[in-house]
């Protein structure tokens, strides 16, 4: 029902502007783009053609909202964006925004766009920018705000709140991180325990000296996965030194768990990893997937070569070609499956280093159960089908399906695991990799077992 609702809001709007961009109405666009949520803004922005995105930026204001609104924008409208817009007016909306929505601004201009940007600004913001941009992407340093709260140990908690009541820019003030006299991070205390403690009491005397950080180069996706854990609002961020550089807050970090979900998903799927995929050209598209649908193009030669080896067998008993794509399919999804739940189990942090033989044990046991029940199905199926055939091809069919379903599920479960090993995403063993290995296996052992009882 909210969906509903939020899909109706958003349908309006879009006509609303739509409606006003028609009728060239400059300043009732004005008033309701100041009316209109930013999040809500990127969402209708993208309805519009490139004419109409123009039009409505060119009448947004020089402030914060702005650059939220870019920052809500994907990675490929906002380049297409900002590439031809004037470089003085982006400073200035850089200027206004925060360090985090900054970082997203510049990140997606050219290299040449950028410098002509920050030439354009103080020495010292430039200083401040060129600092978050030299951390790697999809890094803590990339995603973290500067604009945190941050009070040295011997103060006293009434000068802590009044120092706190002159903070209007800070970030998410839900936390107060404590310093030492050299800017190393040595303690956090929540707002809640700052308003109840006597006013003479040292921070150094309440603050939790135990406080979960993070490097600046530390991957955006372990950082999501410290915020989910222990359900925090913000995550500090030091350099190797402890001394404390910014914080990424609960915001932030939806939006990279949305994205790490996005990449693994295409990876699992086989269409590459470019979040973007959706906004790119035909071409592009194409190249993406190209590599991975080679690999099932590969596997589906290596298949068709195991088929014609046993031509003699299909002459012989044509009713077992019948079985191929039941055979083929079933162990296909079963592997994809299973390596489905452990890719992402891997991705939450719910399977642990250690537990790796407790989980094939698992997987395995779920292949025994349901590759004997299909394999019971299909097997009796076969009798009732071809009465006429060998006696034993129910047997051969079920024993088969059996065997690879349960080969499927060892197979989708190893491979992630051993992948995470080796230190590689193991998003990228599911889809056409697992799929074209258990179908080859699959067909070959189908083969073998109907060579052995049928005596072709």
């Amino acid at each position: 029902m909210r969906k509903e609702m939020f899909e109706h809001e958003i349908t309006l709007l879009r006509d609303t502007f739509r409606r006003l961009l028609r009728r060239h109405a400059r300043t009732n666009l004005s008033k309701l783009i100041q009316k209109t949520h930013p999040a809500d803004l990127s969402v209708i922005f993208r309805y519009f053609s490139d004419e109409e995105q123009e039009q409505v930026f060119a009448l947004m204001p020089l402030d914060e909202s702005t650059g939220e609104f870019l920052s809500e924008l994907d990675e490929s409208t906002l380049s297409e964006l900002l590439e031809e817009e004037e470089s003085d007016r982006i400073a200035l909306i850089v200027r206004e925004s925060n360090s985090n929505d900054q970082g997203t601004i510049l990140n997606a201009l050219s290299e040449e766009k950028t410098q002509s940007i920050l030439e354009l600004l103080r020495q010292d913001e430039q200083e401040e920018l060129e600092e978050i941009l030299a951390y790697p992407e999809d890094s803590a340093g990339s995603l973290m705000s500067t604009d945190f709260f941050a009070l040295r140990q011997n103060t006293k908690s009434h000068d802590a709140i009044k120092t706190l009541q002159d903070q209007d820019e800070a970030e998410m003030v839900f936390y107060l991180y404590i310093t030492d006299d050299d800017e190393r991070l040595v303690g956090v205390i929540s707002l809640r325990t700052l308003a109840i403690t006597p006013p003479n009491t040292l921070l150094s005397d309440i603050m939790m000296k135990s406080v979960h950080m993070v490097r600046a180069e530390t991957d955006q996706e372990d950082v999501a996965q410290i915020v989910a854990q222990y359900n925090y609002l913000a995550v500090p961020v030091v350099d190797s030194d402890m001394r404390l550089l910014g914080i990424v807050t609960v915001d932030d970090v939806v939006d990279v768990i949305r994205e790490e979900a996005t990449e693994d998903f295409l990876k699992m799927a086989g269409a590459g990893k470019d979040r973007e995929i959706l906004h790119k050209s035909s071409w592009e598209n194409a190249k993406a997937r190209l590599p991975w649908l080679f690999a099932s193009w590969l596997g589906g030669i290596v298949a068709a070569t195991v088929i014609g080896a046993y031509e003699h067998v299909l002459q012989s008993t044509i009713a077992l070609a019948a079985f191929i794509p039941v055979i083929m399919g079933m162990g296909g999804n079963i592997g994809t499956q299973s390596s489905t739940i452990i890719v992402r189990g891997i991705a939450t942090g719910r399977v642990d280093f250690g537990s790796e033989f407790k989980l094939i044990f698992k997987e395995i046991t779920v292949g025994l159960l349901l590759g004997g029940l299909y394999g019971l199905l299909l097997g009796i199926f076969a009798e009732l089908k071809f009465i006429d055939a060998p006696p034993f091809l129910g047997l051969v069919v079920g024993l088969s399906i059996g065997l690879s379903m349960l080969i499927a599920t060892a197979v989708g479960t190893m491979i992630p695991l051993f992948l995470r090993k080796l230190d590689i995403d193991p998003a990228i063993a599911t889809g056409p990799f697992v799929t074209t290995s258990v179908d080859i296996v699959g067909v070959l052992l189908y083969f073998v077992i109907a060579t052995s009882f049928l005596n072709l």
